[in-house]
């Protein structure tokens, strides 16, 4: 038998046969737990393509082909590292897998021609993967051991990074759909939904609502036809968990989602995807493609009687189509604009039919739940929030990527053990956790839990799962100014508090950082005027907006007003940004004893407010002086100081 009936007739049912032996060696073979010839794992997700890897794979392939060596070459998505890509895993036969990182298309001919020889390159070496069947390497420490992954609970990211994402094969070598299978050929809808209830899995993304009850709901409801849609629609600035898994490991997704389609009884699934997901869009047209051949999804599925059809839709990437009835709304080829409720979807949605909406994360839950029972599920995270929470960690930690975590964990902890602290041994100031909608962290709440509740209680959300982590130089009034901006040009303008409520925050924020010789006595008396009513303003934005986006618009200002009002009172009244990053609220001046009169800066001064003859002292004129920082940034001497 060749693979395909090795895994539809043997592996998948899950029987016992004369061929036993040949099938677990055959399955030891698609794991690569067992090979014969050299294999070269190549992280190419996004980031590792933004990194370089397409010119590193490009290398590799022609350092095999130049040398002659019969070597596999597999693509696979993103471990988590991703300030770490390109990324390399080199695989000898009987050897263990030993991981490299940030291998530039210069460094692979050194790299392979060392452990083509049995030599591992100590600069570059992440680390080996532990395996029985594997002999190890001398002294190279476990991947597994080191703090960034000692320190997480992978689950959903258990094999990102490590298998073949477009080999079906590999994933059901693994264990994948055996659980599909069985629940549709033995338990009821409403069993899986009892299961799921018991886990007490929340919802990954928005407000955490019970997914076990929503999906009772829909189960309930009498209907001719029912849907399941998976928003994998994520657009938050630094957010990139939905992308990640679904680059690296898509089936998971897919097995998450044919058992919500039959725990709802829906017969037709569709995952919202953004447009600018390329990669994830054919990772997951191509698995699809692969279900289908194996019968894995269709009609009367392996004799089950069940029936489901999956869809892939490009959505715009416009941020309120992560709300669900703005998502249905682009699915059904209208503007993407938020409804009022009830109804709720899982009641009415898609074209007016009892509709399930779970994001990436929450449906990728699903697979471990059903194989493991809820009640492993259970032991994880606190009394409230169970089970782990993916985070994409960007911004100024040592290493930025993908962590996955119990809930519950401290954000010291995912800051300082796993992301390694800030970067050039800086102090952290501020972690932006929720999204743009989210609220700011400060230091004094380091020790704060990661769950529902507790984030609640002090005035965060959890989101989707983005962290954006601050140091010292950076300005809370110019990042929240990035926030509303961003929320303003993402409201479908539907309602006017977050339409003209978010416009005029972004307004007054802009007075704020406004260059103080620009302003006349009327504009001053306007801009304090404004300055009194931010607050005010937000309340009213958060009461009266339509939908969560709105809902939630003002807690990025809201939050760093309460932490650091100070830096306002800054702007305000001494119009000073302690960061220097308020480009018309910085003052150059030129140190006369440092000046060589080099007539670098005087050169490059877009507004020729630097004066002075050469190899003579020059001085900035303060009225012209734009604090665009040209001067600051050519000045070899460190003359150009900032007031």
């Amino acid at each position: 038998m060749d693979d395909k009936e090795i895994l539809i007739n043997e592996v998948l049912p899950g029987k016992s046969t004369i061929l036993e032996k040949q099938v677990l060696d055959r399955l030891a073979t698609l794991r690569n737990d067992k090979i014969t010839r050299p294999v070269i794992y190549i992280g190419t997700g996004t980031c590792g393509m933004v990194a370089g890897a397409g010119e590193t794979l490009a290398a590799t392939q022609k350092y095999i082909e130049d040398n002659h060596i019969q070597a596999r070459i597999i693509e696979v998505g993103c471990i988590g590292l991703c300030s770490y890509e390109p990324v390399i895993d080199v695989q000898l036969p009987g050897k263990a897998r030993v991981s490299f990182r940030n291998i530039s298309a210069e460094k692979v001919e050194s790299l392979l021609d060392d452990v083509f020889n049995g030599e591992i390159p100590k600069d570059d070496v992440i680390g080996q993967f532990t395996n029985a069947l594997h002999d190890p390497w001398d002294g190279v420490s476990s991947i597994e051991k080191l703090p960034f992954f000692v320190n997480q609970h992978r689950i959903v990211l258990d094999q990102c990074g490590r298998i073949d994402p477009g080999s079906i094969e590999e994933y059901i070598a693994r264990g994948g759909y055996q659980t599909y299978l069985k629940c549709i050929r033995n338990y009821t809808s409403d069993k899986i939904c009892e299961l799921i209830d018991e886990s007490g899995l929340r919802g990954r993304g928005g407000g955490g609502y019970n997914t076990g009850k929503k999906w009772i709901v829909a189960n309930n409801t009498v209907s001719d036809q029912k849907y399941l849609i998976c928003n994998a629609a994520e657009s938050d600035p630094g957010a990139f968990m939905d992308r990640a898994l679904i680059e690296g490991d898509p089936h998971l997704l897919l097995e998450g989602v044919a058992l919500a389609a039959y725990a709802i009884g829906a017969t037709r699934a569709y995952i919202y995807v953004m447009a600018e997901y390329q990669k994830a869009y054919n990772r997951l047209k191509t698995a699809i493609d692969k279900l289908k051949q194996y019968s894995l999804i269709g009609y009367n599925i392996f004799g089950s009687g069940v029936d489901l059809q999956i869809m892939l839709v490009q959505g715009p990437g416009a941020f309120v189509c992560g709300e669900e009835t703005a998502l249905i709304k682009s699915i059904e080829g209208k503007r993407g604009m938020p409804e009022p409720k009830p109804p709720f979807p899982a009641i009415e949605g898609l074209f007016k039919r009892p509709t399930v909406v779970n994001n990436v994360e929450t449906l990728a839950n699903v697979p471990y739940i059903l194989k493991n029972g809820p009640q492993k599920f259970n032991t994880i995270g606190t009394a409230n929030s169970k089970g782990t929470k993916m985070f994409a960690l960007t911004g100024k930690t040592v290493i930025t990527g993908l962590v996955e975590v119990p809930m519950g964990t401290i954000l010291r902890d995912i800051i300082y053990k796993i992301a390694g602290g800030i970067q050039d041994g800086k102090e952290f100031k501020a972690v932006q956790i929720g999204g743009p909608s989210g609220s700011c962290i400060p230091q004094q709440q380091l020790d704060l839990q990661v769950d529902y509740e507790s984030l609640w209680n002090a005035g965060a959300i959890m989101g989707s799962g983005g962290m954006v982590v601050m140091d010292e130089n950076t300005c809370m009034v110019d990042m929240s100014k990035f926030f509303m901006n961003f929320l303003n040009k993402e409201s479908c303008g539907k309602c006017i508090p977050c339409r003209e409520g978010t416009r005029r925050i972004h307004e007054i924020l802009e007075n704020i950082t406004r260059r103080p010789s620009s302003e006349t006595g009327h504009e001053t008396l306007e801009r304090f005027k404004g300055i009194m009513q931010l607050e005010g303003l937000s309340e009213v934005i958060r009461d009266t907006s339509l939908c969560g986006l709105g809902q939630t618009a003002p807690n990025p200002l809201i939050s760093a007003l309460t932490w650091f009002r100070d830096e306002f009172e800054e702007h305000i009244f001494d119009r000073k940004c302690r960061a220097g990053v308020c480009k018309e609220l910085r003052v150059f001046y030129i140190d006369v004893d440092k000046c060589t009169g080099c007539v670098a800066c005087l050169r490059k001064c877009p507004t020729n407010a630097i004066v002075g003859q050469p190899r003579q002292p020059h001085f900035i004129v303060e009225d012209k002086c734009i604090g665009c920082g040209m001067c600051f940034d050519v000045c070899k001497f460190v003359a150009v100081m900032v007031k």
